[in-house]
Parts: C-alpha cells; sequence; structure tokens
C-alpha cells in the first residue's frame, strides 16, 4: 500500500493507495506546531482505525507547503517508518511536468502534482482549479507543460476577512442561498460568497483557456481541493471534479521516482 500525504496550509489530505486505487482517505487539521511524534501518532491511529487486514503501508509520498511541518514529517517517516520508501516531493524529484514559469522554485509542489495528475487523467491543454486556503488557476499546454497561474484569496479567507472588517457583518455558514437576491443579511452574504466566487473562478478560466488555446473548447477544465462543491455547480466553466488530484499526482511521482 502507498500512503500519499498532501500536507496544505489549513488540511492535511492523506490518502491510501492499492496499486492505482484510492481505498482509503482522511482529511486532518494542518498544525504547524506538531511534533514528528504527534504526526505519528495521528498517522497510526487512523492507519489503526480504518486500514483493512494486509493493509501494510510499503510506501510513502509526499509534499508540503508548510516548511515547518515538512521538517517534522521527514523526521516522522525516518524515525518511524525507516525501511520505507519515501519520496518527498521538492525541486530536484522528478515529476516529468516542464516548469516554465521565470522561477521554477516558486511554483508549489502541489500545484505541479495537480498539473501531472491533470495531464495523466485528460491531457492537454487544461486547467485547474484548486479550491483551499487560497483558489489557485493553474495553465498546462497541450504538451503538459506548466506554464504558470492565477492565485486568488480563498472562500474561507474572504468570509473570515469580511467578518472581521464589517460591523454588522458575522461568519455564516457556507451554503447556497434561497436566491441571489438574499432577503436578509446572512442569505446576503452566502449569494455574494457563492456566486461571487463562482464568477470569478469563470472569469478567470476564460480568460485563461483564451491563452491556452484557438479553440477554448478543447481545453478541460478540473476543479479539486476540498471547497471545490460549493461552488462548482454554479460555475459554467468546470468540466470535472477531481477531490484526490494532487494525492494521485503524489502517486505518480512515487512510481516514477521509484524505478
Amino acid at each position: 500500500m502507498l500512503l500519499a500525504i498532501d500536507v496544505g496550509n489549513t488540511h492535511t489530505v492523506l490518502g491510501l493507495f492499492d496499486g492505482d486505487e484510492l481505498v482509503e482517505h482522511w482529511r486532518v487539521s494542518t498544525e504547524a506546531h506538531r511534533t514528528a511524534d504527534e504526526i505519528a501518532v495521528v498517522l497510526r491511529g487512523l492507519l489503526g482505525q480504518h486500514a483493512g487486514p494486509g493493509w501494510a503501508v510499503d510506501g510513502i509520498a509526499l509534499c508540503s507547503t508548510v516548511p515547518s511541518v515538512l521538517h517534522e514529517m521527514r523526521e516522522m517517516t525516518g524515525r518511524y517508518y525507516p525501511d520505507v520508501p519515501a519520496v518527498i516531493v521538492e525541486p530536484g524529484v522528478r515529476t516529468g511536468v516542464p516548469v516554465l514559469t521565470d522561477n521554477p522554485k516558486e511554483v508549489g509542489t502541489d500545484r505541479v502534482l495537480n498539473a501531472l495528475a491533470a495531464v495523466t487523467l485528460v491531457g492537454g491543454p487544461c486547467i485547474v482549479v484548486d479550491f483551499g486556503t487560497a483558489t489557485t488557476f493553474d495553465a498546462i499546454s497541450a504538451k503538459g507543460e506548466y506554464l504558470g497561474g492565477a492565485i486568488a484569496p480563498g472562500i474561507e479567507i474572504s468570509v473570515e476577512a469580511l467578518g472581521r472588517r464589517g460591523a454588522q457583518l458575522r461568519r455564516v455558514e457556507l451554503a447556497r442561498p434561497r436566491s441571489v437576491v438574499g432577503r436578509n443579511t446572512v442569505e446576503a452574504l452566502q449569494a455574494g460568497i457563492l456566486y461571487g466566487f463562482a464568477g470569478q473562478v469563470d472569469g478567470v478560466v476564460d480568460r485563461m483557456s483564451a491563452v491556452l488555446s484557438d479553440d477554448p473548447d478543447d481545453v478541460t477544465v478540473i476543479a479539486t481541493g476540498g471547497l471545490a462543491p460549493l461552488v462548482i455547480e454554479e460555475a459554467a466553466t468546470i468540466d470535472r471534479y477531481e477531490p484526490w488530484l494532487t494525492l494521485v499526482g503524489l502517486r505518480l511521482v512515487f512510481e516514477r521516482n521509484r524505478t
């Protein structure tokens, strides 16, 4: 079994692969001050409760956008899984994705992994929209090259900022309102969040698609990330939803580097 770990700014997503099949997955909070020993306790608790007979971990693939957590994850794998092959995705690790930005080292490893998984699943050109702490848009060429992208404030960040800065506003449940015309403050906030972000997605994707291809219909748009289900039904440009796209990318990079 391959254990794939995607450490994000807000959540850490873990998946267990049996070959190409994702057989189990978990989502936990990312704690920047959690030690290697604490991470091991959480990990073994999850595996012990949910893993079935014969689900021994024989490979680990890991990426992190949080440097302090990456350090502890490295310590954890070395101490608790010393005999298990581990691939930590960082500069120098073979991904098979040419990164054509001004400074490739600036690109988050999760975005490169998403590009790899997207090209493998649907081919290029394509766009990946990742709804996480930030909402990121990644453009991949017909040749599978990572060209760059756009970064916008994430949904939860925007909601929190609005609640803090608006004297008569408060944080609301991220849910679909009865109508785009809110009849009360809660519904008005929900309408602005849902339809505002859907409009943002369509606007950015339309412009990116025009750059990627003479025929924008040739560009496949994939949504991923924990908050994607809130928006994708209202965004006209999303073609498919792949909730575990980064985990798939981790599996592909592990296979590439193990061989």
